[in-house]
């Protein structure tokens, strides 16, 4: 296995984990009252944008050669990282 293919399944299996996560929050938004449901919605919304934006990178780093993969990398580590800030912020408001 390839390092661009070892960096995609790494991708795909945290972005499964954040769609199961996503999931879970929205659950809770939905049993929330409505001043919090408000703010749960928001943040849900906040947080499917950054989910989305790293499955377009990650579609991107799908249709890239080989060689010029590690250009994508980069959008693709940015995402990442902000994913994972906005997840981090989310569990922090919701629990």
């Amino acid at each position: 296995m390839d390092n661009k293919q070892a960096y995609q399944e790494k991708l795909e299996a945290k972005l499964d984990e954040w769609h199961a996560d996503i999931d879970k929050l929205r659950a809770k938004a939905e049993g929330a009252q409505a001043d919090a449901k408000l703010t749960y919605e928001k943040n849900l919304k906040d947080l499917k944008e950054h989910r989305d934006k790293l499955e377009k990178e990650l579609e991107k780093l799908r249709d890239t050669q080989t060689a010029a993969w590690h250009d994508i990398k980069r959008g693709a580590d940015e995402a990442w990282d902000s994913m994972s800030k906005a997840m981090k912020d989310a569990y922090k408001r919701f629990t």
